[in-house]
C-alpha cells in the first residue's frame, strides 16, 4: 500500500523523518549490507529513504520529469575509489539534500506560504543532519553542550542575580533605521542573520550572541533558552565550540 501523500506541515515533517530515519539506518546500522548493494559493477544506482523508516538501493525512475525528486544517480561507482567513511559521509550529505528537495517540494506543490515554509525549515533544523549523524559530529556538538552545561553549573562563585550577564550578548541585534543604513552595516557583520538558520531577526525571539565569533543566532537553533543564557559566563556557538574541541 502507498504512503498518503503528506499536504499539511507536520504531515511533510512526518514523512520527511520516516525518509531521514531509513538513510540514517542504511548508512550506520545496515551498512555492511548498503554497501554490498552498492556494486561498482552494476548500472547507476540511488539511495531512497523511505517513509516507512526503511531504504533501499534502486535504479533511477524512468519517467520525466519524475513525481518525486530523485536522489544522487551513480553513488555505487565511486564505492571503491575512496576510503569507505568517505563514501559513506558523501552519501550522506548528498541524501542531506535530497531529504530538503522532497521536503519543499511537497510545500511547493500543496502551495506552503512563508510562514508554513518557515516553520517546515524550523522543525527540520531542529534534528541532526544525516551527515552529522553519519559522521558523529552530531553527538560531538551534544557532548560539547553537556561540558559546557556542567563547567558553569559548577563554576562556584557565587554571584548576584544579573537579568543579563554580562559577558554574554543575548539582546536582539538593531533594527533597520528609516534610512536602512542600520541594516546594511548589521547584515555586512551578519548581526541580522542567524549564524545556524540564516534568517532574519524577529521581534518575538530570542537571540544570543557568540563572544568568540560575534555571531547572532535564535536561542531555539542552538538549543540555549533565555533562563539558560542567565547562567552562561561566555557563549561559544557550536562551531566555535568544537574548533577549541579540535584545539
Amino acid at each position: 500500500m502507498e504512503n498518503p501523500v503528506p499536504r499539511t506541515v507536520e504531515e511533510v515533517f512526518n514523512d520527511f523523518k520516516g525518509r531521514r530515519a531509513g538513510l540514517i539506518k542504511a548508512l550506520t546500522a545496515d551498512v555492511e549490507k548498503f554497501y554490498q548493494q552498492c556494486d561498482p559493477e552494476k548500472e547507476n544506482l540511488c539511495l531512497y529513504g523511505l517513509p516507512s523508516e526503511t531504504w533501499e538501493v534502486n535504479l533511477p525512475v524512468e519517467e520525466v520529469p519524475p513525481e518525486l525528486p530523485e536522489p544522487a544517480l551513480g553513488i555505487n561507482f565511486a564505492r571503491d575509489g575512496m576510503q569507505e567513511k568517505d563514501w559513506l559521509s558523501l552519501v550522506a550529505v548528498h541524501s542531506d539534500s535530497w531529504l530538503l528537495s522532497v521536503a519543499f517540494y511537497f510545500g511547493a506543490r500543496f502551495g506552503f506560504g512563508k510562514s508554513e515554509r518557515k516553520r517546515l525549515f524550523q522543525m527540520i533544523n531542529d534534528l541532526p543532519t544525516v551527515f552529522e549523524v553519519v559522521t558523529g559530529a552530531a553527538k560531538q556538538a551534544h557532548d560539547a553542550a553537556h561540558n559546557n552545561s556542567s563547567k558553569s553549573k559548577s563554576s562556584g562563585k557565587s554571584r548576584q542575580p544579573d537579568p543579563q550577564p554580562k559577558a554574554v550578548k543575548i539582546s536582539p541585534p538593531k533594527m533597520e533605521d528609516e534610512s536602512g543604513e542600520e541594516e546594511e552595516e548589521e547584515d555586512e557583520q551578519g548581526a541580522t542573520l542567524c549564524g545556524a538558520c540564516g534568517d532574519n531577526y524577529a521581534t518575538d525571539e530570542f537571540w544570543i550572541c557568540c563572544d568568540i565569533c560575534e555571531r547572532w543566532f535564535h536561542g531555539k537553533c542552538v538549543k540555549i533558552t533565555p533562563a539558560k543564557a542567565e547562567h552562561i559566563k561566555q557563549y561559544k556557538c557550536p562551531s566555535c565550540s568544537s574548533k577549541r574541541a579540535r584545539v
